[in-house]
């Protein structure tokens, strides 16, 4: 007998402390058949990245795992002047299509913008959205979504520097850079994870030199002239390379 895609989880509300149930994808399939350079990623069955985002049926709070637990006044205040006291109840514990998933998403980043929650956890917030369009394949609105989370995620990148997750954040900038089109911003990303001795994270520099690569023919086709960085490198590269 197969099991239930879905599970679910009982979580205490962090504006209302009302405890509530919500639906989580099982471990056992939370494995891709397809991952984007950007960590998109792609199932056959539910899509656990539908199910990221809790919401209290009672007041409206949304947030994720990674949300600040406990609000402040100033916090509360301003939830439930902007959203809280608007706040239609509605229930979305059970299963999720993606135009629920992407109003999920929605919500839950208008209360992170009101209570002025870290800059991660809008960067990833915005990020989730831009998917959801790539799902849709509405380019357009995919495209200024990026756009959103790459300004967030520099704010991350400006004000926390240098942390243990630097290298994926990094190359994250790079990589969203590229998407975005923003070709020479990427180079520099992408070689900062590259060429700086202190990142060891060796997925994140195979990552970031097979974008690189990537980028490069990206500007090659469209006839771009290639940055300082890249020409460097190509000269390092033929150098290195068996003379015929």
């Amino acid at each position: 007998m197969e099991l239930e895609p879905l599970y679910k989880v009982k979580v205490t509300c962090h504006y209302c402390e009302t405890e509530y149930e919500t639906s989580r994808v099982r471990p056992s399939l939370k494995r891709p058949y397809r991952t984007d350079a950007d960590f998109c990623a792609y199932y056959k069955l539910e899509n656990p990245d539908f199910y990221v985002v809790r919401i209290c049926p009672h007041c409206g709070f949304a947030s994720t795992e990674n949300a600040t637990e406990h609000l402040n006044e100033a916090q509360r205040k301003a939830f439930k002047e902007q959203v809280g006291n608007r706040w239609v109840k509605r229930d979305y514990s059970g299963a999720r299509t993606l135009d629920q998933a992407l109003a999920t998403y929605k919500l839950a980043l208008l209360c992170a913008q009101v209570i002025q929650e870290k800059d991660r956890v809008v960067a990833g917030l915005l990020h989730h959205i831009a998917w959801l369009y790539r799902y849709m394949e509405d380019h357009a609105q995919e495209h200024r979504f990026l756009e959103f989370s790459l300004e967030a995620y520099v704010k991350v990148f400006e004000r926390e520097g240098t942390g243990g997750n630097e290298a994926k954040l990094l190359y994250l900038l790079g990589e969203l850079n590229r998407r975005v089109g923003r070709f020479n911003e990427a180079v520099q990303w992408f070689s900062k994870v590259i060429h700086d001795k202190r990142i060891t994270d060796a997925a994140m520099i195979r990552a970031s030199r097979e974008q690189w690569a990537v980028l490069r023919e990206q500007m090659i086709s469209s006839k771009l002239e290639l940055p300082e960085e890249m020409l460097e490198a190509d000269k390092e590269a033929a150098k290195r390379s068996p003379s015929k």
